[in-house]
C-alpha cells in the first residue's frame, strides 16, 4: 500500500481531481462510483488511463479518484493530470517518458470573462445605424 501522502492534484478549467494510486488490480473508482459508472463512456475511461498505458503500469495500481467542478471534459483533463503525478512520486523514472507525451503539463486555458456592454466575452451587439 502506499501512503496517504501520495495524494496528488491535477486541474483542468475548474475541475480538481485529487488522485490516490495504491497497488492493485486496475480498478478505477470515481466520486465512489465504478469509473465507467461515473464518465458512462468507454472512450473516455481510456483517455483518463492514458498516463498507465504510456508508463506499462495499466493493471499494477487501483486510482482512486475525488473530482469536482467544471464539465466532463476538464474533469478527465484534471484526472488525467492527477493520474500523471502520482506515477512520477512513486517512481521519477516516469516523468521522462510522462513529459514526452505531454501528461505532466497542466493546460492553462480558462473561460473569458464576460465584458460589461457585451453579451458575451467578445461577441458585440447587433449595431443598428438607424
Amino acid at each position: 500500500m502506499q501512503k496517504i501522502s501520495n495524494i496528488k492534484t491535477g486541474r483542468r478549467k475548474t475541475s480538481v481531481a485529487r488522485v490516490l494510486l495504491n497497488d492493485g488490480s486496475g480498478k478505477i473508482t470515481i466520486n465512489k462510483k465504478e469509473g465507467i459508472d461515473y464518465l458512462k463512456s468507454e472512450s473516455k475511461i481510456q483517455e483518463i488511463i492514458t498516463p498507465l498505458k504510456v508508463t506499462d503500469t495499466l493493471g499494477k495500481y487501483d486510482v482512486s479518484i475525488n473530482v469536482n467542478g467544471g464539465g466532463v471534459s476538464g474533469q478527465i483533463g484534471a484526472i488525467k493530470l492527477g493520474i500523471a503525478r502520482s506515477l512520477v512520486a512513486i517512481n521519477e523514472e516516469f516523468r521522462k517518458v510522462l513529459r514526452e507525451n505531454g501528461l505532466l503539463t497542466r493546460d492553462p486555458r480558462m473561460v473569458e470573462r464576460k465584458k460589461y456592454g457585451h453579451p458575451k466575452a467578445r461577441k458585440r451587439f447587433q449595431f443598428s445605424k438607424r
